[in-house]
């Protein structure tokens, strides 16, 4: 009822899973991530016990095949489950049990494991391998993982049909205000187009909780200190201290984490410019 992947990035820091499913909010089931350790997705009659169990036993150093075997070994309904793992090392492994509902099956290689039941065919599978190997290793995680989802979605997905989408990624202090590992954690829970709306949501994402590229950063002096100066008056931010002001209207618009002081994320600025 699902097609999945789970992955880690190249330089070992990122680990994630992206889903899709005719099933009410997959993202509540399926995923599991955490950095350092690895990432699982458990699907098909999913076991949610895999979820806590298979990620202690990936932080006590078993790899993800070893972790994949105990999981489904200790289970009396393995033959119904369906489970991807990556482990710390970028090792894989994937697990079709022979009772999931056709078409089912999966694929695993270094960094990545692709897996899906009651598909419309092996090319789900396929062609989210095909998209997740042609992505460029230097792409944020997030992407790669997007990429073989929408490849899977528009090879046919789910048989059934679609309903839901999700996407987590974790990777130290990545989250907001880098309180948190959690880098990306969206969910659709109930869509008629799921996965384009998970892209939708991921720009956005991107957008308010990305972090700008030092290199393009732009000193706000001069002119444009003069016209930013300009544009936040006219949104009713003033004052002496011209970081303060830009700052209080990012805070409002939600772009507090593009923020930098002295200078201006130039994607920042767009939008100064456009709201004003």
């Amino acid at each position: 009822m699902t097609f999945s992947i789970v992955g880690r990035s190249a330089d070992g820091q990122a680990f994630g899973v992206a889903v899709a499913s005719k099933f009410l909010a997959v993202g509540a089931a399926v995923p599991a991530a955490e950095a350092g350790t690895g990432a699982i997705a458990t699907q098909s009659y999913a076991n949610l016990a895999y979820r806590p169990d298979g990620l202690a036993l990936l932080r006590g150093g078993k790899s993800a095949q070893a972790t994949l075997d105990a999981l489904t070994a200790a289970d009396d309904d393995r033959e119904n489950r369906q489970a991807g793992i990556v482990d710390a090392t970028g090792a894989a492994a994937t697990f079709t049990g022979t009772d999931c509902h056709s078409w089912a099956g999966g694929s695993a290689g270094p960094g990545y494991a692709i897996q899906g039941n009651i598909l419309t065919g092996p090319d789900v599978v396929a062609e989210m391998e095909r998209a997740w190997l042609a992505t460029d290793v230097r792409q944020p995680l997030a992407r790669r993982l997007l990429a073989a989802l929408t490849a899977g979605d528009a090879a046919g997905g789910d048989r059934r049909g679609r309903q839901s989408a999700a996407l987590l990624v974790v990777t130290p202090d990545g989250g907001y205000g880098g309180g948190s590992d959690v880098l990306v954690d969206l969910r659709i829970d109930d869509h008629p187009a799921p996965v384009p709306e998970l892209a939708r949501l991921l720009d956005l994402h991107d957008l308010y909780f990305g972090k700008p590229d030092p290199a393009t950063l732009v000193p706000l002096d001069g002119e444009l200190a003069d016209e930013v100066r300009a544009l936040l008056a006219q949104r009713g931010h003033t004052g002496d201290d011209l970081d303060a002001a830009l700052g209080d209207w990012a805070g409002i618009e939600n772009y507090e984490e593009r923020l930098s002081p002295g200078k201006i994320d130039p994607l920042l600025l767009d939008k100064l410019r456009a709201h004003s």
